[in-house]
């Protein structure tokens, strides 16, 4: 069982609605970091968005240095999983501060 399920067990019916709608407002979207990678990969466009500011960085000067095959990769082998974790600490994040503002 996630960290996070384990974490929205322990808030009330009123907590677990405000966390929902709070998440739909922080969370990533996975077609917009899908189309942001498309579009936009070797500037690094879809790191910047998912809040990778460093290899956002990296890509924006090396991406074309290695003639697309870098951002390619980045795009085929991690972007839906690091999406999740990203959502994953957006959501956890939520129910510290619904948790923190409770007591």
């Amino acid at each position: 069982m996630s960290l996070n399920v384990s974490l929205k067990q322990g808030l009330s019916q009123h907590q677990q609605t405000l966390l929902a709608s709070e998440f739909d407002k922080r969370k990533k979207s996975k077609l917009l970091v899908f189309l942001l990678w498309f579009f936009l990969s070797v500037f690094g466009a879809h790191r910047f968005y998912l809040g990778n500011v460093g290899l956002g960085i990296a890509m924006l000067l090396l991406g074309w240095a290695t003639l697309g095959i870098w951002p390619f990769i980045d795009g085929i082998y991690c972007l839906v999983k690091r999406t999740d974790v990203v959502n994953e600490e957006v959501e956890r994040q939520i129910i510290s501060e619904i948790s923190t503002a409770a007591e």
